[in-house]
């Protein structure tokens, strides 16, 4: 037999073993939760008064704090995206900083700026306005969290847009807040999208930087992985039950942005469609 036949034989059946230990160790926990109990059952405990309460939490806070990023970061990301100034580079380093902050940092920080003795929480306190331990605590943990997923992908898919017709529609009269809204953000549209997908479904999973800095008091605070947290101990079945949800929602998102990631339609406008979407 050729020894070069037989190494590539041997090499491809070491990458193959390869591929199917990662494919077992990642997925052989998310279907444990699954046959742990039957589906009845984990349907059923979602009725239980701590699910429902750690689902419209989570829900809550996660549109909240989505529609913040969406609001603040899509222009943030556009004019990092469009210019080059002095600090661009440790900016980027700050926007993606979170991503590789351990929680425990995340949330001390946040304490350390918003809480009672914090930064600005001490003026906050002053006039009368908490924020530790509330529902507003619970919002800004996810926004800080998340963030990053939507602007490393908003920069990114603002780069993509040629410039020519940014250019185009400005030379057709427009001012740059309208050729932004009618040439830019459609372009940028299934970037944007993927991103806020992404930035939604690590919100959803948030639990570190909750729990020091928002606490988990069910009702008020108390997210998802709180309630799976708090309930370990006591009711496990309960905690599966909310495991088995959230592997189900984050797996519904991601198929979702690898949904928009992927789709292809050509992204190339004329100047005479540039036009059209000015005029429109």
């Amino acid at each position: 037999m050729n020894p070069s036949a037989t190494r590539g034989r041997a090499f491809s059946l070491a990458t193959w073993l390869a591929a199917i230990v990662v494919a077992l160790f990642l997925t052989l926990p998310l279907i444990a939760i699954f046959l742990r109990t039957s589906p009845g059952t984990l349907v059923g405990r979602l009725a239980d008064p701590v699910a429902r309460d750690a689902i419209v939490v989570t829900l809550l806070a996660n549109v909240m704090a989505q529609a913040l990023v969406l609001v603040i970061g899509t222009p943030a990301a556009y004019l990092i995206a469009t210019r080059r100034f002095r600090g661009r580079a440790l900016a980027m380093t700050l926007m993606d900083l979170p991503l590789v902050l351990p929680p425990a940092v995340a949330g001390i920080g946040l304490i350390a700026a918003f809480g009672r003795n914090g930064l600005v929480g001490g003026v906050l306190h002053d006039a009368g306005i908490a924020v530790t331990l509330t529902q507003a605590a619970v919002v800004m943990a996810v926004a800080y969290v998340s963030s990053p997923f939507y602007l490393r992908q908003a920069v990114a898919a603002f780069e993509a847009v040629d410039p020519a017709l940014v250019e185009a529609s400005q030379t057709l009269g427009a001012s740059p807040a309208r050729t932004f809204r009618r040439v830019v953000l459609p372009l940028a549209a299934r970037g944007l999208g993927a991103g806020a997908v992404l930035s939604f479904a690590r919100g959803m999973g948030e639990f570190g930087a909750t729990i020091m800095f928002a606490g988990s008091l069910q009702g008020v605070t108390q997210t998802l992985p709180l309630a799976i947290y708090a309930q370990l101990a006591d009711d496990f079945d309960l905690a599966l039950a909310l495991g088995a949800l959230l592997v189900l929602v984050s797996g519904a998102i991601l198929l979702v942005a690898r949904l928009l990631v992927s789709w292809t339609a050509s992204t190339s406008i004329s100047h005479s469609r540039a036009a059209t979407f000015i005029s429109r």
